[in-house]
């Protein structure tokens, strides 16, 4: 047994629990950030949004960026200092939210907490270098619905705490909890020091890939899964009302629908991990990409919210086994001295899908109709389904 493996269920716990805490304080900001941007001296609606999109944006254009760069000292140095980094880094700039001034500074500090955080990408390298590989999916499946559930609870959190406490005071609440996870990191986090071995497979590159076309379709996996799910998020609520769901209660299904589909990715990612470490990661995203397509097909038709609801927790359920599938590929087919390196392009290909799904999802929208969203969605994965078989054939 390697040596770091002897330690890998006490930084499953570490790792888990302090991604959940970022991915809460990253997200938190949803329901208030148009209110915090008017305090800061904002007053024209239009510009409020539009400043509110940017801000928020900004952090996940940062970490799309560097995703790499912090991969490849991880790979270099060791996984456990990028985690120290990037949750102190990630507490400073929380902190620091709590007291700008004006929207410019925000949007600064939001750049700022994308560059210097990524504890939830530094996790996902940590646990997939030390997780015995017989165990790989169900423990970076467990880490997943962490992330998931932060993804979940922060907006529910950020809509209690500030009438409560204050904006302001709920950015420092939120910087004093990602210190105790830097602490925790610190402190329990077991990692072995780099042996000279280690150190000079760091430099490897690419070229020392012997399949490189996998790597390369798992990287565009990951980008097709976020296209698939932000090109649906930002048209929901428009889809809602179109559907005939009483203006009234609108908003509430459309909640309720985002929330499903992240509720069931959290009820299953880590029961398709353990099913993907038995019968084999490729049948499981093969899977998973066929019975997403298949159900999106229904949502284009649905003739009442309960009815998407019910759909958008379905095909949580059907991806939530998805991204820990990959990194467990690329984790079993690269050298281990660049794994870090290659799941940072993994994460950057993922911050781009968030990005361009949107952009997408509202041109198509708003040019050819709702319906069209759901259904080229659906054509997409029923195509990447097709190239992960082939891949998959010319693999085997």
């Amino acid at each position: 047994m390697d040596e770091d493996e002897k330690y890998w269920r006490r930084n499953l716990a570490v790792c888990l629990s302090g991604s959940f805490t970022t991915i809460v304080a990253m997200t938190l900001l949803l329901p208030f950030l148009p209110l915090y941007v008017e305090q800061l001296g904002v007053s024209d609606p239009a510009a409020i949004a539009v400043w509110s999109g940017v801000a928020y944006g900004a952090t996940f254009f940062a970490a799309a960026l560097v995703a790499p760069f912090w991969g490849r000292l991880a790979d270099r140095y060791g996984r456990k200092p990028m985690l120290i980094r990037a949750s102190i880094g990630m507490a400073i700039a929380m902190s620091l939210i709590g007291m700008a001034h004006n929207v410019w500074e925000l949007v600064g500090l939001r750049l700022f907490a994308g560059l210097a955080g990524g504890y939830a990408s530094g996790s996902t390298i940590l646990v997939a270098t030390q997780t015995p590989r017989a165990r790989s999916g169900w423990a970076l499946g467990m880490l997943s619905s962490g992330i998931m559930a932060g993804n979940l609870v922060g907006p529910l959190i950020g809509g209690v705490l500030p009438p409560l406490i204050g904006i302001r005071a709920t950015f420092w609440l939120a910087g004093g909890v990602i210190f105790i996870a830097f602490i925790a990191t610190t402190v329990f986090i077991k990692e072995e020091k780099r042996s000279p071995a280690r150190k000079a497979a760091a430099r490897l590159g690419w070229v020392d890939i012997s399949n490189k076309r996998l790597v390369a379709a798992m990287l565009v996996m990951g980008l097709l899964l976020m296209l698939a799910n932000m090109s649906i998020e930002p048209i929901i609520t428009i889809y809602v009302g179109q559907i005939g769901v009483a203006a009234s209660r609108v908003t509430l299904i459309s909640g309720l629908a985002m929330s499903a589909a992240a509720l069931g990715s959290i009820l299953s990612a880590a029961r398709l991990g353990r099913l993907a470490d038995r019968v084999g990661h490729w049948s499981v995203l093969i899977g998973a990409l066929v019975a997403a397509a298949l159900i999106l097909i229904p949502q284009a038709f649905v003739t009442a919210g309960w009815q998407l609801v019910i759909l958008r927790f379905l095909m949580g359920l059907a991806l939530g086994g998805f991204l820990p599938c990959i990194t467990s590929i690329i984790r079993h087919n690269v050298p281990d001295g660049i794994t870090g390196r290659v799941l940072g392009y993994a994460t950057s290909s993922q911050f781009a899908g968030q990005v361009v799904g949107p952009l997408l999802g509202g041109f198509v929208g708003g040019h050819i109709g709702m319906r069209a969203v759901f259904l080229g969605t659906s054509l997409l994965m029923a195509l990447g389904a097709v190239y992960a078989a082939i891949v998959k054939r010319e693999r085997t």
